[in-house]
């Protein structure tokens, strides 16, 4: 297949998810016995309106405080520049000091066709980025940046984020329930059978809606 269909597969697989949401994801995924798939739960989105999917782009790096300013801007817009148009950026800082992500960056990406950010990390110009519309989730803010104090170490290479490893290709999606990863491997499967999942609770719903007892419109769908 040429690269121009694989980046539409991939176009199209994300904007399927798109329009999935986390838990029925996470429920498929705990069906097929894949349930080590959340991430921590402070991890939250700037805008709990938005919802984030795509395929992943890993990123990596850790505290360095003998690098200057000019060094450490150098590298954090070099990963800027790296970043893939149409992927879900995700960051593993590797600290609880500094800023991840802020206002300039957020432009930049969603500049550049960037579908979202998520850092195990910090964010800053929360107020700024949120009135762009471009999506992040984060697990703390400060107005702490990058500057003289992290570089990067690893792009595309595989990350953990509390017990669960990201590999570059995977796909992820956030909510405001939280973010869950979806395997490369799995992800065609996963997000048909979601869709499946959201069609019978859209019928569980409109029949219990309708004054259907709930445990009877459990025994006839099995979904509740």
């Amino acid at each position: 297949m040429s690269g121009v269909g694989l980046a539409g597969e991939a176009a199209s697989l994300a904007e399927r998810l798109s329009r999935c949401y986390a838990s029925a994801v996470h429920d498929v995924l705990r069906g097929l016995g894949h349930d080590n798939c959340v991430l921590p739960n402070d991890l939250r989105p700037l805008d709990p309106r938005l919802t984030l999917a795509g395929e992943v782009w890993t990123v990596s790096g850790h505290i360095d405080r003998t690098r200057s300013a000019h060094e450490t801007l150098l590298e954090w817009t070099g990963v800027l520049s790296k970043a893939p148009g149409g992927k879900v950026v995700v960051c593993q800082p590797h600290n609880r000091e500094v800023a991840l992500m802020g206002e300039l960056s957020a432009a930049a990406l969603q500049l550049k066709g960037v579908r979202g950010y998520i850092v195990d990390g910090g964010c800053r110009d929360a107020a700024m980025i949120e009135r762009l519309g471009f999506p992040v989730w984060c697990s703390f803010y400060t107005p702490s940046d990058i500057v003289a104090r992290w570089v990067p170490d690893s792009f595309g290479t595989p990350i953990t984020i509390g017990s669960v490893t990201i590999s570059s290709g995977d796909c992820v999606i956030a909510d405001r329930d939280g973010v869950v990863v979806i395997p490369a491997t799995m992800a065609e499967a996963v997000i048909a059978r979601t869709e499946e999942v959201i069609g019978t609770e859209g019928d569980v719903r409109r029949n219990i809606l309708a004054g259907m007892d709930p445990q009877q419109a459990y025994l006839r769908y099995g979904k509740f």
